[in-house]
């Protein structure tokens, strides 16, 4: 049936969901567990929310449903390709995905601590930055004691590392 003999109130909104953090194109998607636990959470949240939506499917309720759908699809999706990382089979002494890292902003004489996570785990005021992120990427090998740059336009940071340690598992 083509377009013209379907009346507007029959035409089904596509909801609109804000993407899940950028995680490129063939890159792993690392989590930790418990990344991978708030994943799952999340999940039980919405499927929890679908069901409180109850029987009826007035207009305003299957919109709801289609987002609530919509969201679940995008979540299965990241649930379904993450890969749990063990983190106390990384090397120990080095930064890898997972550790916990305390440096020294040489510049600014500050000491911060941050912890390298998956792309959905990521949460600055948390201390947790993507794997992907460009801070990652410069403190990914390094040991207590080396430093690490973070190129910028205007000047570039230097990070020393001063402790490394992975959570309990």
């Amino acid at each position: 049936m083509s377009r013209g003999f379907v009346k507007e109130d029959d035409q089904e909104e596509i909801p609109m969901v804000t993407p899940r953090a950028d995680l490129p194109e063939g890159v792993t998607n690392y989590v930790t567990q418990a990344g991978m636990n708030e994943l799952l959470a999340e999940k039980q949240m919405l499927i929890d929310e679908k069901g409180r939506l109850g029987g009826s499917m007035e207009n305003e309720k299957r919109i709801a449903l289609n987002h609530i759908n919509a969201k679940l699809q995008q979540l299965d999706h990241r649930i379904a390709t993450a890969r749990v990382m063990k983190l106390h089979e990384q090397a120990l002494d080095e930064i890898r995905f997972g550790a916990m890292i305390k440096l020294e902003i040489e510049a600014k004489n500050r000491i911060q601590t941050f912890q390298i996570v998956g792309v959905d785990e990521a949460n600055i005021s948390k201390g947790k930055i993507a794997f992907t992120s460009p801070l990652a990427k410069a403190l990914i090998n390094k040991k207590i004691g080396d430093k690490a740059i973070l190129k910028r336009d205007q000047e570039d940071l230097v990070f020393k590392i001063i402790d490394i340690a992975y959570p309990p598992h």
